[in-house]
């Protein structure tokens, strides 16, 4: 109950993917054609498998620092003192610098080339995840992307998913398991980090208890589907009905037009599509109690009542 009460609050950075990564170590277990390594595990997980969930969460809020950094062009006078934001935005970077300088430092500390070409090849995902979501057209003042569902899920494994999925193939990889077993983590760790990030879109469409309506991304899951059922120009024209004096977004507007449409609905639908696909890959795991919390997880993320 403790682990879903964790994954369920999921507007807050909960260092998700060091358990994760730890959790699939130990529903993995040891490999058979490496008993030697046996001796190095503490509670079913080798202390490499350890290391490496720690530098997945280094990687991860490495790059959290990293878009914490604010665009100075777009700043007003109201902002407050432009030499504040430009110290800390050198902060940012430098932090985010050190962080990942450390990850890299302790990656390279577990000797395994293909563990370091997985994990590096993960932090190239999300460079390139983050770059798209800042490279957005100037078109209707960057408010929206003019990109279908397909694109959507491109580009959220690059920036949300790659990182996870490929760490917990890389844990397969330190313990000697086979390449089906490493193909079946990497599988969950995709399909699960997908609901996550579904689930995460979805809230405030489905939240009811909150009185107060939730900003939300206009390129979120829910709208991404809108667009595509509604067609461009029609999703425009709701844009810009939906915005006041000052270009001040009514989210609650625009809100009631997209859970008007199909968007919401299609949404629920892949996130649940994604978790099974997850549970599907869990199926090569023995049952164990770490395999039924990587079960629970799921569970947490693709139920919306």
């Amino acid at each position: 109950m403790k682990l879903i009460a964790v994954v369920k609050n999921v507007r807050n950075n909960l260092q998700m993917r060091g358990l994760v990564v730890l959790l699939i170590s130990k529903a993995a277990g040891p490999s058979t054609a490496e008993l030697s390594f046996q001796h190095n595990m503490v509670s079913g997980i080798y202390s490499s498998q350890r290391s490496l969930a720690e530098i997945t969460e280094l990687i991860h809020t490495a790059f959290l620092v990293h878009r914490g950094i604010v665009n100075i062009g777009e700043l007003k006078s109201c902002d407050g003192p432009l030499k504040d934001m430009q110290f800390g935005n050198k902060m940012a970077v430098l932090s985010g610098d050190f962080l990942l300088a450390n990850a890299c430092t302790s990656l390279a500390q577990l000797q395994n080339t293909k563990v370091v070409e997985l994990i590096s090849s993960a932090i190239g995902d999300l460079v390139q995840g983050i770059y798209y979501e800042n490279s957005k057209s100037s078109e209707e003042n960057c408010l929206t992307d003019d990109i279908g569902i397909s694109t959507w899920k491109e580009q959220v494994f690059l920036s949300h998913s790659a990182l996870l999925a490929k760490s917990c193939q890389a844990a397969m990889e330190l313990a000697k398991h086979s390449a089906e077993i490493q193909d079946m983590a990497f599988q969950y760790g995709k399909h699960m980090s997908m609901s996550h990030k579904l689930h995460s879109d979805l809230q405030p469409f489905v939240k009811e208890s909150s009185s107060d309506i939730m900003a939300f991304s206009l390129n979120c899951a829910p709208a991404v589907f809108h667009q595509e059922f509604l067609g461009r120009d029609a999703w425009i024209k709701q844009i810009r009905e939906a915005q006041g004096k000052g270009n001040i977004m009514d989210y609650k507007k625009l809100q009631e037009a997209i859970k008007a449409g199909k968007g919401v609905t299609s949404a629920i639908d892949l996130c649940r599509r994604h978790g099974n696909r997850a549970l599907a890959a869990l199926e090569s795991f023995p049952p164990s109690e770490a395999r039924a919390a990587l079960a629970n997880i799921v569970y947490a993320v693709t139920r919306f009542s």
